[in-house]
């Protein structure tokens, strides 16, 4: 990429980094003030605005580290690729366990609550995460760039500190493509638009039985329905966001690195870092009990202002200024 793309893309960077980590902190926040750790359903969402949180506070910077090419060993760059991907990897295991956790919420309705508790909420979460660090750390065991040293500088080895850093000069192509793309995020993109797909056929065909019958039945089957469109939602939006670049990395690994130009992939991949300053504002719309923490905060905050503005001490100090001022 030229100086003058860089320079266009890094500043943009920088803001989608800022609006990931106040969004996704407000989340998590609201939903700690919420009291809704205590549902398995809102732990999974908080893992998942966690992994977003950290898109814009560790993925983000290490990125555009690696974009400047800063000089440092083979495997300390590949070190850091290994840990965007790992984070990025653990949306989409995340969102899997949120699209199984809403199939069982329909599917066993009446043994849920049982079933998924909380304490197994966090050990589901502590396997995403898990699995995503083995897949993205595969790298460094081997099924990496490293072949391609011999082609440059005799003077440059894997140990040394004078490799120019670059995210596709160290992770194989054939890697993302094969294990990341076709091996996980296909399956797991199918699975859960079946899950999806079943959940919504399913609490509808429940709410036309629950007409005329029970309200409150009705009312529960309503608000369940709700939900899953809105974390199908999220579901969806990860998915824009994720497969064209995906699918342009397919294209570069089957018929060169010269068909998609490099300005085009740095789009690609801000707006799969877009996807994650998204979500929170998906949340506060969708999701009612973190739209009413929001708006507590917010009528807190006004209220606070107001209150500094309407304080009499206030009021004094300003007009004794002023008169401070008049005077002399």
């Amino acid at each position: 990429m030229s100086e003058n793309a860089m320079w266009i893309f890094l500043p943009l960077e920088v803001v989608v980094a800022v609006v990931c980590c106040l969004g996704n902190a407000l989340v998590i926040w609201a939903v700690r003030a919420g009291g809704s750790l205590r549902k398995p359903t809102f732990c999974f969402i908080t893992a998942l605005a966690v992994a977003d949180f950290l898109v814009g506070s560790v993925a983000i910077p290490l990125g555009v580290l690696v974009d400047v090419g800063m000089k440092i060993s083979f495997y300390g760059c590949l070190f850091m690729c290994c840990n965007v991907l790992m984070i990025e990897m653990a949306s989409v295991t995340l969102l899997l366990a949120i699209a199984v956790d809403r199939f069982l919420r329909v599917h066993i309705p009446l043994t849920y609550k049982t079933t998924v508790i909380v304490k197994r909420s966090w050990i589901v979460v502590t396997l995403c995460w898990f699995m995503a660090a083995l897949i993205s750390f595969v790298p460094m065991f081997g099924w990496n760039n490293s072949d391609n040293l011999d082609n440059l500088d005799s003077t440059v080895h894997s140990n040394s500190t004078s490799f120019k850093c670059g995210f596709f000069a160290v992770v194989s192509t054939s890697y993302l493509v094969k294990l990341c793309f076709l091996s996980c995020f296909l399956p797991v993109l199918a699975i859960v638009t079946g899950l999806y797909c079943y959940i919504f056929l399913t609490t509808r065909r429940q709410l036309r039985a629950q007409i005329g019958v029970r309200k409150e039945s009705g009312t529960n089957y309503l608000k369940e329905q709700r939900l899953a469109a809105s974390l199908a939602l999220v579901y969806v939006l990860f998915a824009v966001g994720w497969i064209p670049v995906l699918l342009m990395q397919t294209v570069k690994h089957y018929y060169g690195v010269e068909t998609v130009p490099s300005s085009v992939m740095h789009v690609g991949v801000l707006l799969s870092h877009a996807n994650s300053a998204v979500n929170p504002v998906v949340y506060s719309f969708r999701i009612p009990m973190i739209n009413k923490a929001f708006r507590k905060l917010w009528v807190r905050l006004f209220h606070c202002r107001a209150q500094q503005d309407n304080d009499p001490n206030n009021v004094q100090t300003n007009t004794d200024n002023s008169t401070k001022n008049s005077t002399t």
